[in-house]
């Protein structure tokens, strides 16, 4: 199997503007628009509103605008990017992480764990399937915020038949206030240590409509739980190699994945 080239993973912390999408797909466009080299950029969790509740009534579908927007962002950077935002489907809205390459396709995975302590789970509907897609050689699992704190549902298995695991890399996409910040660092770290694979984690900065604080932190972690790059609080873009060989010698060299547990996953 070949070994796939290091993946130039951007991550940006912004400061998301309330209730905004015109504005925020002009403030995310001009943070992300030197970023042309990079193979994927990670856009925070509810990145054209913030997460809120009542964006539930103004949420688009598959044919608005800031999907129209990320498909052309990708375009334009030669780059996947990512990011959630509030998306309509027929009577229902989920929190639906959406990923656009530069051939127009825009692929999604829907919020499975809602947030209960914010009433989300009220308001929104919860996705059922855990996405893995592959890019540039890279097998990436892509979730949102509260699905850091549930272990299984993140679970890396080893496949005997294709020989692979699920994932290389699993993307956290995140509005994580500070008032819980040592879980989001703790969590990021012990996902990237347990599932042998590279985690990335992005959140936003600033003070929300709800007058909530968010500290950032949003870091990239190797499959040590080791940091190769790091985020404060404030408004930052920061771009990072993953090192595809260091990941398969490590997985070599330490196989605890063999003495894994082996199980199945129910919606």
């Amino acid at each position: 199997m070949t070994t796939p080239q290091p993946l130039r993973v951007a991550l940006v912390q912004g400061a998301t503007r309330w209730h905004d999408p015109a504005a925020n797909r002009d403030y995310y466009g001009q943070l992300i628009a030197p970023l042309r080299g990079s193979d994927l950029v990670v856009l925070p969790e509810t990145f054209t509103s913030g997460f809120s509740n009542e964006a539930i009534h103004s949420a688009e579908d598959m044919d608005g605008p800031t999907v129209a927007w990320l498909a052309a962002q990708a375009r334009r950077l030669d780059a996947a990017v990512c990011g959630s935002v509030q998306l309509r489907v027929r009577d229902q809205v989920f929190n639906r992480l959406l990923f656009a390459t530069p051939d127009g396709a825009v692929r999604h995975y829907d919020k499975r764990h809602l947030f209960r302590h914010a009433d989300e789970h009220k308001r929104y509907a919860a996705g059922s399937e855990r996405i893995v897609l592959e890019w540039r050689g890279w097998r990436i699992a892509l979730m949102v915020c509260y699905d850091l704190r549930f272990p299984v549902w993140s679970r890396n298995r080893y496949d005997e038949a294709a020989q692979r695991f699920d994932y290389d890399l699993v993307v956290y996409v995140a509005n994580w206030p500070s008032a819980r910040r040592h879980a989001w660092r703790t969590l990021l770290a012990a996902r990237a240590i347990e599932n042998l694979a590279f985690c990335v984690g992005v959140n936003r900065v600033g003070y929300d409509g709800n007058d909530l604080h968010y500290a950032g932190d949003s870091v990239a972690h190797d499959f040590l739980g080791q940091p190769l790059v790091e985020v404060g609080a404030q408004e930052q873009v920061v771009t990072v190699a993953l090192d595809a060989a260091a990941l398969a010698a490590h997985r070599e060299r330490f196989p605890a994945w063999l003495d894994a547990d082996r199980f199945e996953l129910s919606p």
